[in-house]
């Protein structure tokens, strides 16, 4: 197994990262989650674009350029000799002190790691998966940005934690406002008579990649797709609910807090997104 490494690959066991790195001391970095599909690397520049976006709001600065930062990364998909397969591209803010002070971390890290992934088990993909509304709710932005994919996922995997307890296979996330943002890891939307609808992000959740390539497709297919301000009344009185996100793909939710969403099993809309979307991913 090859890892790009601040410049070239490397194997796994060479691919250290140092204690005194802020990205460990303090998660003080960004990531992507990207996927690959026969090889070619799906939406990889919008990929490297909120990267870069990240990047920009945490005044991190790397050393290689955005079409490097691409180069990379299909250097790393062709080395592992995979024809399907999921991309983790991190950067830190490099090696420091034991201090919060940025300046006092002269160089940025990034390293790129290529492996199989599988977010949900095999059967909620056929039955769909329950979801519990978490206790824990987004941060507004003026705490921590929900536009910045940071190395800090405490929030998110708190509410996992929740999830895993209750047996639930996700957990959905409100605001500060009792409206809904996103899942842990996952944007979510709902279908209400053959409209389908999503939150917009200025309710707490990340700009997705597969978000918008969902987005692109209710617009290819001629389904309705609008932005919607919603909280658990819409989901739970709503015909069909879905999840998105690059390690999740597309899968239908469907059920809330035991109570089920639909008919409790995975819509045709939803099929019709998810069919579309396993040919695009291969175009």
């Amino acid at each position: 197994m090859k890892i790009w490494f601040d410049g070239k690959l490397v194997d796994r066991d060479e691919a250290k990262v140092s204690v005194f790195d802020h990205g460990v001391l303090y998660g003080d970095g960004c990531f992507e989650g990207i996927r690959f599909y026969s090889g070619k690397v799906f939406r990889l520049e919008e990929h490297i674009v909120r990267l870069f976006n990240s990047m920009r709001y945490l005044m991190i600065e790397l050393p290689w350029s955005f079409e490097e930062v691409c180069a990379a990364t299909n250097e790393t998909v062709a080395a592992s000799g995979m024809e399907d397969g999921y991309i983790r591209l991190v950067v830190t803010r490099g090696v420091g002190d034991l201090g919060l002070n940025p300046r006092n971390c002269p160089k940025a890290s990034m390293f790129i790691i290529v492996q199989d992934i599988a977010l949900y088990p095999k059967e909620m993909y056929e039955k769909g998966l329950s979801m519990i509304t978490s206790s824990f709710r987004r941060p507004n932005p003026d705490i921590l940005c929900p536009q910045v994919k940071s190395l800090n996922y405490l929030n998110g995997i708190s509410a996992k934690i929740e999830a895993v307890a209750a047996g639930a296979g996700e957990a959905l996330m409100l605001n500060q406002r009792g409206n809904v943002a996103e899942c842990t890891g996952d944007n979510i939307f709902i279908v209400v008579k053959g409209e389908v609808q999503t939150p917009p992000l200025t309710e707490g959740g990340l700009g997705g990649i597969t978000r918008h390539a969902v987005m692109d497709i209710c617009a290819e297919l001629g389904i309705p797709c609008v932005e919607k301000v919603m909280n658990r009344f819409d989901i739970l009185c709503a015909d069909e609910c879905f999840l998105t996100g690059s390690a999740a793909e597309v899968i239908a939710a469907t059920s809330l807090d035991g109570r089920k969403i639909g008919t409790g099993v995975a819509g045709p809309v939803t099929k019709r997104i998810l069919a579309r979307f396993q040919q695009l991913v291969r175009e």
